[in-house]
């Protein structure tokens, strides 16, 4: 059995969500993500212990942060699964594309693209 999940969806492997850090998911909105979604063992399933539940807070301080800059902090979510929820995966993916379409495009890469169709003041052909 083959499932799909959307198109949009960027897989990024980790030995341990655990190993991932607030910089990390930050990251990946500077550089154009719209959302970002976390999938990390059951918990008290994790191989290395405590991994998941260090993952969990790191994604609920990179939430506050989004909020504070006004991205949204609704745009990050981590959820817990084992290995054979995959239908349970692709439900969750269709429904964090959904939330994150519906949130609209990734403010910095919208400010991104005006800073560089924006003339370069310190350019002289943008002094008269």
């Amino acid at each position: 059995m083959r499932l799909n999940y959307p198109s949009s969806v960027r897989i990024i492997r980790v030995p341990c969500t655990g190993k991932v850090d607030v910089l990390h998911l930050l990251r990946c909105f500077e550089r154009g993500a719209d959302g970002v979604y976390v999938v990390g063992c059951r918990e008290g399933d994790c191989h290395y212990q405590n991994g998941n539940f260090r993952a969990k807070k790191r994604v609920e301080q990179a939430q506050q942060l989004l909020d504070r800059i006004g991205i949204g902090g609704s745009r990050i979510r981590m959820c817990n699964l084992s290995s054979s929820d995959a239908p349970l995966f692709v439900r969750f993916a269709e429904e964090m594309h959904a939330a994150v379409m519906s949130a609209g495009p990734n403010p910095i890469r919208g400010a991104r693209a005006a800073m560089k169709a924006a003339p370069d003041a310190s350019s002289p052909a943008a002094h008269p």
